[in-house]
């Protein structure tokens, strides 16, 4: 788990770094998104439609502003439409991250934990929690992209990391979606409660899956010193 959480907090700090980058030079700010969907917008709606879907692939390089974009999303297609390009911006992003880490990532990886004993072990960490972290990574900015390619790197089944995923993040964009096609630049309430909202749920059940996992350990802490007294 250790080993894991090095590799995680590596790709975190990487993400992050980009996310202070972009703050400092002013860019990529919800302002800019906003003006950018806007005159997309005045030309045509699939214009604002790519523009979605570039935004979001992006996220994997760059951190961008994913529920924000969602939301707007919502505003300037609709529910419908609004989801379906933000489903496909972020589903673009998490297949090329996993496809990317599992390609490259081990060579890297390598060179971080030289131990294969050490690599098998967090592949198994990985194998048993991966899912469900997948299905909850957007319950914190930059863990969908590092849950993506820690699933890559650590050679998680294809099957495993496109149902987690897409458990992890079709819902959540249907409703971004919907709440901003209840909202306007004028009243953007509902998306703020909304917005609130779903991370509330978010956020809980990352800690239920915490207290789940200290629960585990716990757990196998105890059998093991039985074990040992026996």
């Amino acid at each position: 788990m250790k080993d894991l959480l090095k590799i995680a907090l590596i790709l975190a700090s990487c993400f992050a770094l980009t996310f202070f980058v972009l703050v400092a030079l002013g860019v990529l700010q919800r302002e800019d998104v906003t003006n950018w969907l806007e005159v997309a917008q005045q030309i045509d709606p699939a214009f604002v439609a790519g523009l979605v879907i570039v935004l979001l692939v992006a996220d994997l390089f760059v951190a961008v502003p994913t529920m924000t974009i969602t939301i707007l999303a919502g505003y300037f297609l609709g529910p419908v439409a609004g989801a379906c390009a933000a489903a496909t911006g972020m589903i673009l992003a998490g297949g090329t991250g996993y496809v990317l880490s599992r390609k490259f990532g081990r060579p890297v990886l390598g060179r971080v934990i030289s131990d294969e004993a050490r690599l098998s072990e967090m592949e198994d960490v990985f194998a048993r929690y991966g899912v469900v972290v997948l299905m909850i990574c957007r319950a914190m900015p930059i863990l969908p992209e590092v849950s993506c390619c820690l699933a890559g790197v650590t050679r998680m089944r294809l099957v495993h990391f496109v149902s987690a995923y897409l458990v992890g993040t079709v819902p959540y964009v249907i409703v971004c979606a919907w709440i901003g096609a209840q909202s306007s630049l004028v009243d953007p309430m509902p998306a703020i409660w909304g917005a609130g909202a779903v991370s509330a749920v978010l956020w809980i059940s990352w800690f239920v899956l915490i207290g789940h996992h200290r629960r585990q350990k716990r757990k196998l802490a105890q059998s093991s010193g039985r074990a040992t007294s026996g």
